[in-house]
């Protein structure tokens, strides 16, 4: 059985990003594993990263990354995926950015979460050998995702990579920021069509994150509105050659 890994910088971006392509390999008979790197739990929380969860109305005593550690296995259920693989490392607000603007601002000089992804990445590669990976191109900036591109660019794996186009920052600003778009600009485009049940799936899994659903969309109209929109369609960028036999349709 292939096998595809989606890594997924937050509990939410492989779904939001790519949950139907990622439905359609598991009914293609794939196995499929969201891969989220920056979820550990982090005991009382202070300044921004405090912050975070009580805008979402989530009070100090709620451990936040295991409420959305749980939301994130809702969601690969609701896929068809393998369970979810959770690595235990830092999000921003708890690597010292201290504003939502630092967060899509330049990477600090004392953030070392590409280097510290990269043994990580390389294990994965020999232990879980993939025969595909999905990964974010980095649009909106947010230096988690930036660094995650970096981490994986300078790894340069040996099976292909579907660099997907980061939803919902692709439709918050008509031209939005991308750090490395001239590098995938010279990479094939690949489009995604979703069938009806992909599509349904994918909807279902974004509204698993209930957590995020009212701050990234105002809610699960907003979700369906923006779901609506996309056209039941995926965006990429490939690097490498897809594996004989695969189709996306």
């Amino acid at each position: 059985m292939p096998t595809a890994l989606a890594l997924s910088p937050h509990l939410d971006d492989a779904a939001f990003s790519c949950g139907g392509t990622l439905a359609q390999l598991a009914n293609g008979g794939w196995r499929v594993v969201m891969v989220t790197l920056l979820t550990a739990s982090v005991p009382d929380p202070t300044g921004f990263a405090l912050a975070c969860q009580l805008d979402k109305g989530l009070g100090p005593e709620v451990d936040y990354m295991a409420l959305r550690r749980d939301e994130d296995r809702a969601a690969a259920a609701a896929l068809g995926l393998h369970p979810p693989v959770h690595v235990a490392l830092r999000e921003a607000p708890h690597r010292g950015y201290a504003s939502a603007p630092a967060l899509f601002a330049e990477t600090r000089p004392d953030d070392t979460l590409a280097d510290d992804l990269a043994p990580f990445l390389a294990r994965l590669m020999d232990e879980g050998t993939p025969d595909l990976l999905l990964a974010p191109q980095g649009v909106g900036g947010h230096v988690d995702h930036v660094q995650l591109v970096r981490a994986l660019t300078a790894l340069a794996p040996a099976c292909p990579v579907l660099w997907w186009r980061d939803f919902p920052y692709t439709v918050r600003h008509p031209d939005p920021k991308e750090p490395f778009r001239a590098a995938f600009a010279g990479l094939p485009a690949v489009t995604v069509r979703l069938s009806p049940e992909e599509a349904a799936a994918k909807h279902a899994a974004c509204a698993a994150y209930a957590s995020q659903i009212g701050f990234q969309f105002g809610g699960p109209e907003g979700l369906a509105e923006r779901l609506s929109a996309e056209g039941a369609c995926e965006h990429f960028r490939l690097a490498g050659v897809l594996p004989d036999g695969l189709t996306l349709a």
